[in-house]
């Protein structure tokens, strides 16, 4: 291709152009179209609606385990038999301590994550308490996901303060009951709709690795589109032992380049959106890892939810070597000097199930 074909995917998506599903898929999977002119495309892209600024989250694994449903990819389902911490809903101070830990290391937002299939009314107003606390206490952004919830639920979350819903399509309609049985694809689109309604930022992505086909990568990019998600975060599966897709080692199929040009469709179909390289980056970009903040203009800090992730100072290093800086208050280079310091997470235990330590650092002491 020349270089007249990656301009004009730049200009036609700042245009506000839709791609069609056919062009998509070639972006994904042809030879003739090269790498590097596509990620600078889609860097053109970035760069007119998000500048250079990286939006950092920390995501706050509230509850772990319990969880009623078979969503197979993930090792909180009844299904799974990974050796994961199981615990219950945290404290308020650990929760607390923990918004106060994720605005100090640099974080333009804090995502609480509740495992089950959606809260009941006394936890709906639960959650609308803790909101209001960390948002009277820090100046920071609120995400949360809580499972199925209708708008009455979301406006109450709504009223409390939160800025988001996060509540993640996964897979196409076609593939979902591939990876899940115990709700629908309709029930997450219904939970995306009921945000919608009730005013909310909507927060929504997919995994990619669990067996589909570049034609349903697509189609969850579209339909984000459609819906005018703001915030969507592309997971890369993670294999994780005792889940039921792991011994399919779907994920064995992902590469380097593969997984860049996933992201630079995302970009292309989303160009206003927040873009975020989520779970798996560090295993399957590998040393491409870098080359994800060019579509992408956000990624998590600190892991995902069950498993490590690089260190914060290899995470922050890498930002700042790339000639990108942070949305914070906070001060790039004083946050990782301080990172630094405590950095000592080395290849193996960034692919790993967190520890205690590592999902209840404050279980144990006050805030």
């Amino acid at each position: 291709m020349d270089r007249n074909f990656y301009q004009s995917l730049a200009n036609r998506s700042i245009a506000g152009e839709i791609f069609s599903p056919q062009e998509c898929q070639e972006i994904l999977t042809s030879s003739e179209i090269e790498l590097l002119p596509l990620l600078n495309a889609a860097y053109e892209v970035r760069r007119n609606f998000c500048g250079k600024e990286v939006m950092i989250h920390i995501i706050n694994n509230a509850q772990n385990g319990y969880c009623p449903e078979d969503c197979h990819y993930c090792v909180q389902a009844k299904t799974s038999k990974a050796d994961i911490e199981e615990y219950p809903l945290k404290s308020d101070e650990e929760i607390l301590a923990e918004a106060k830990h994720a605005y100090q290391t640099g974080a333009f937002r804090y995502c609480m994550v509740f495992a089950g299939r959606g809260p009941s009314e006394r936890r709906t107003e639960k959650l609308a308490e803790l909101i209001q606390k960390i948002k009277s206490q820090y100046p920071i952004e609120v995400c949360v996901s809580a499972g199925l919830l209708n708008e009455e639920k979301a406006k109450i979350l709504k009223s409390a303060g939160l800025d988001r819903l996060n509540h993640n399509l996964n897979t196409s309609q076609e593939h979902y009951p591939h990876i899940c049985t115990t709700h629908t694809y309709q029930d997450r689109l219904a939970t995306l709709q009921a945000a919608k309604g009730a005013g909310l930022e909507m927060c929504s992505g997919m995994i990619v690795g669990m067996g589909e086909e570049s034609k349903d990568v697509v189609e969850v990019a579209r339909t984000l589109r459609e819906m005018n998600v703001i915030s969507i975060p592309v997971n890369f599966l993670m294999s994780i032992d005792g889940t039921q897709l792991t011994e399919r080692k779907l994920d064995k199929e992902l590469n380097p380049e593969y997984c860049l040009r996933v992201l630079c469709v995302y970009r292309f179909l989303n160009p206003k959106a927040e873009l975020r390289v989520a779970a798996g980056r560090e295993i399957h970009l590998r040393s491409m890892e870098v080359l994800a903040l060019y579509p992408a203009n956000s990624l998590f800090l600190q892991g995902y939810l069950n498993t490590r992730g690089a260190s914060n100072a290899k995470t922050l290093q890498m930002i700042k070597d790339a000639g990108f800086t942070i949305k914070s208050e906070q001060n790039l280079d004083e946050i990782l000097s301080k990172e630094k310091k405590n950095s000592h997470c080395d290849e193996h235990s960034c692919q790993s199930i967190k520890d205690r330590q590592d999902l209840r650092p404050y279980s144990c002491s006050p805030q």
